[in-house]
């Protein structure tokens, strides 16, 4: 069986081999992104997870750690506060003697 493309053409006409060509192109572009796309973008989702997952828990550490930071912050003014009250009572009792 000889392959001649210009015997097929006369036989069955540019537009039905057109659209063979195309059949068969979109055959193997799908046949390549399920075997060689699909397996890599499984891997990319699940890296993509793993990242968003840690990027969370590093967020909720943060918040925390803010939270306790406020917290600080907050009993050190307190205990200045208390502080500069006593020297000042202290200051003025002894001011009054």
């Amino acid at each position: 069986m000889d392959f001649n493309v210009s015997k097929l053409i006369e036989e069955y006409g540019f537009p039905t081999l057109a659209v063979g060509g195309l059949i068969y192109l979109v055959y193997y572009v799908w046949k390549w992104s399920t075997e060689e796309i699909d397996p890599v973008l499984s891997t990319a989702k699940k890296s993509v997870i793993s990242l968003i997952d840690r990027v969370r828990m590093h967020d909720n550490d943060l918040i925390r750690l803010d939270e306790k930071i406020d917290t600080v912050r907050r009993l050190r003014g307190e205990k200045i506060d208390h502080e500069a009250r006593r020297a000042k009572e202290e200051i003025n009792k002894n001011g009054e003697h």
